[in-house]
């Protein structure tokens, strides 16, 4: 239903719980949403460290997200693919905690690129996470599996060309519209 449409009485329902139960824990929905956004978020970094320490290339950690099990797991998948709409709707606080949370995520990616850590690499891996996310987005909003299949690799191959792209390159001068 959207986070404005989801009441307090439904998720708790959802839960097993009462209204009641709610209270001693959050002091709003916004704070609700606020820790269950951050735990996805948080998961989803740990994950990504997790697979940095067993020597996760970039190209693994591409295929990883855009892949058939994170297509079909909604629930357990990407935040950001599941919840941008919502949450650039939400308060300029909530904003603020994903805009963190997406500096971290993308910071990890960027190290997988190579070369030194620098803002070409943090740009490029802006972009390379934004086409993931966006390539699943679409492959979630097809009906068929064969086209969704054919989403996530031209996702694959558009994300694995900019990661290889040399960082002058990838990284504009200025921007046209």
């Amino acid at each position: 239903d959207g986070i404005a449409a989801a009441g307090i009485a439904g998720m708790m329902g959802e839960a097993g719980l009462t209204k009641g139960a709610f209270s001693p824990h959050f002091e709003s929905k916004d704070a609700l949403v606020r820790e269950a956004l951050a735990s996805a978020l948080g998961d989803q970094q740990h994950r990504l460290d997790e697979d940095q320490l067993t020597d996760l290339d970039l190209e693994g950690a591409i295929r990883g997200y855009l892949n058939r099990a994170h297509l079909e797991a909604r629930a357990d998948g990407c935040p950001s693919a599941a919840l941008l709409p919502e949450i650039a709707r939400q308060p300029l606080s909530i904003r603020q905690d994903y805009e963190k949370a997406l500096r971290s995520y993308v910071a990890t990616l960027a190290a997988l690129l190579p070369g030194a850590d620098s803002a070409a690499n943090r740009h490029r891996a802006t972009a390379i996470f934004s086409l993931m996310v966006g390539t699943l987005q679409v492959a979630r909003a097809v009906p068929g599996a064969a086209e969704a299949e054919r989403i996530l690799d031209s996702g694959i191959e558009a994300a694995l060309h900019l990661a290889r792209a040399r960082s002058g390159t990838a990284a504009s001068s200025g921007r046209t519209r």
